[in-house]
This record gives structure tokens, sequence and C-alpha cells, in this order.
């Protein structure tokens, strides 16, 4: 069967084509062609088992054959698969190699990152209103989002709380200083104002709705459905916050195009190797930085520091900084688990700046004296 037989007449006639389906899928999976699998994508995965939807229907099939020790290496919801066309159990035999993956740091010591979603176009953040904004948790799943390969949307859930155009305004305006290049869309789900846009931006591939418990992701979703699919419950007043309505992630064909993989409320975001991603968060710092008179400026006291300038003349907000140094700190450490040559320079520059520190405390204690 040829790729083109794959794709019948066109690729938006084939059964998968709502799943995303292209003819660049139906040439990565053309040498599994004569083995006689069958091309599908994993809507759901659950215990060494997942749910594939195939030209023949959705089939359960058994994911031990591409269950490898590492746990980046498994197969995740929105990969695209080879199975077995027949069998009891029938199995995936491999997946397709993937164009984007969402990943982050696990919550274990072990130094181990985990796929959320794969081959997904749009990283769809949900932020309550309901609830005061977390700038840093934004920036955050922002850069987790940029390293995936997936282009970051921002939605404000939960509009229609802030009756105060004036107020959502100023709101909206605080994120968009928090995700420069990332569209801010504040949409009221119950009452549809602004779902119109996001629609429009997540008829065009694959979409991963992500946020934290409360966020309003599982009601977001049923109005992208166009039904209640999705479980929904009430959050708490206190905080904002709902114990999680979603418990697996499940990949499901929008009515106008696209597809979306809704997740469960995400408690810990920790980073995974998202040096880059961090990089497009922060862009204007990284921009400024690269005016700094030295080359491996900190931006901590260094004379000729661009950033620091900046902080100074009231151009860039200090919290901006703070929460970039966070990032930054943390993201080395995660990646100098694997790396020895990056533990080394860190330990380095921890001897460095404590013995810049004992400098100073004898300067002042000469002054003292």
């Amino acid at each position: 069967m040829s790729s083109s037989s794959l794709l019948g007449p066109s690729s938006t006639s084939h059964p998968l084509a709502p799943y995303g389906w292209d003819g660049a899928w139906a040439d990565e999976f053309a040498p599994h062609e004569p083995e006689g699998l069958l091309p599908g994508r994993v809507i759901r995965v659950d215990r060494g088992q997942c749910d594939v939807v195939t030209a023949d229907g959705i089939v359960r099939a058994d994911t031990a054959f591409v269950t490898p020790h590492d746990p980046m290496r498994v197969v995740c919801t929105g990969d695209w698969v080879a199975v077995e066309p027949a069998g009891n159990p029938r199995y995936v035999r491999t997946y397709l190699p993937r164009r984007t993956a969402f990943v982050r740091s696990t919550s274990s010591n072990r130094s181990e990152g985990q796929i959320l979603a794969a081959n997904v176009d749009h990283a769809i953040v949900a932020v309550s209103l309901a609830v005061e904004l977390d700038l840093g948790r934004i920036e955050r799943f922002l850069a987790l989002a940029w390293e995936s390969g997936a282009q970051p949307v921002v939605v404000l859930t939960k509009a229609d709380l802030v009756p105060d155009p004036v107020t959502l305004g100023h709101l909206v305006q605080d994120v968009e200083t928090t995700a420069p290049g990332v569209p801010v869309l504040p949409v009221s789900a119950m009452g549809g104002a602004g779902l119109e846009v996001l629609v429009a931006v997540v008829c065009g591939g694959t979409s991963v709705l992500l946020g934290q418990s409360g966020a309003g992701k599982s009601t977001l979703a049923n109005a992208l459905l166009g039904e209640d699919v999705m479980e929904v419950r009430a959050t708490r007043d206190a905080d904002g916050k709902g114990r999680h309505t979603t418990t697996t992630r499940n990949l499901l064909a929008l009515p106008g195009g696209g597809a979306l993989i809704d997740t469960p409320g995400l408690r810990g975001v920790g980073l995974w190797d998202a040096e880059s991603g961090v990089g497009q968060v922060f862009s204007e710092i990284e921009e400024l930085a690269a005016r700094c008179r030295f080359h491996d400026c900190a931006h901590e006291s260094e004379p000729g520091c661009a950033v620091l300038a900046a902080i100074e003349d009231g151009v860039l907000p200090e919290r901006r900084l703070d929460s970039y140094r966070k990032l930054i700190r943390e993201n080395q450490r995660i990646v100098a688990k694997t790396d020895a040559r990056l533990r080394a320079e860190i330990k380095r520059d921890w001897k460095r700046k404590g013995a810049q520190g004992k400098a100073a405390m004898e300067a002042k204690r000469g002054r003292w004296a």
C-alpha cells in the first residue's frame, strides 16, 4: 500500500484526517506498510495499554513492545503509532518520530522527564481570573511550552467574573508583558465571550490544554467540543482550587477542525532542559544581556550591565529578572544531574561567588577595625 493510498484521494478525506493525519505522517508510516500494520493515533494511555484511533475505529492495544526503561520514550497521548491489525491482545509495534513533545521533570529525585503530550501544535495555558494572577507560574508554563516546539497561547478563563472592561484590560496587559510574542485571550466558556477567537486558533492542528486544577480547563474543553464530554466540578470560593476533574490525558477531535488533548490539573510544573524555552519567555532580558559590557554578566552588580540599567530606568520590572534567575537556576540544576561538565561549571561558579562574598566581608571588617 502506498502513502497516497493511505491518504485516500486527499488528506482531508482520510478517516484519520480529523486527528491530524497528513501526507508527511503517511510518508513516515510507509516503511511499516509491508508488515501489514495499521497507522493510528494514541488518544489515551492507561497502565501499559492505550486506546488508538485507526481508520477501522478505536482499538485497545498493549504497549509492551514499546515500553523501554527510558521514560522519555514511552508511548503517550498524541503519538502516531503502528499497531497490529488483529490479535488478542493486539500490540503497538512502534511509534513514529515525534514532531514536538511537551515534557516536564518528574517529582522524583531521579532526574527524569515526563512526556505529557506529543505532536502538539498549540500549548494552551489556562489561567483562571477567579483568583489573583500568578505571573511566575505562567512564565514557567510558557518556558515548557516554547521548549516543546509548540506555539503557546494563554487563555484567561472565567472572564465573566471581571465585568469591568478596564480592569480586564489591565489584567490582559499584565499577562502580555509576562508573555512576549504569545497571544493572550480572555474567554468566558460559560457565556461564549472570546471563544470564537480561540476556536480559530485550535482548528489548525493539535492543541494541549494545560493549567492548574480549578483553572476551568474541562469547562473550556466542553465549550470547544460543543458538548459536555468532560466532567466539571465546582471550585472552592476561598482559593479558586478544585479537585482533578480530568484524571487522564485524552485526545478528542474538535467539531470545527483540529484535535484537543485535555490534561489533569498540574500541581507541579518542573522544568526539563528548557534553556531555550526560558530564553524565549524572557526574550527582552536576553536582548538586553547581549548589550552588557561582559559576555558572562550575571546581572547582579557588574559595571556596564544593560539589564540592571533597564531596571533602574523602569523599563524592566525587577520581578521579571528575579523570575528569570529562578528558572535559569532551576534548569541548570536539572541539566547538571545528567551533565558532569555543567555540574563542574556550577561548582566553580559557587566557589567564585563564595570567594567574592568572603572578600567583601573581610573588607567590611577592615573598615570597621
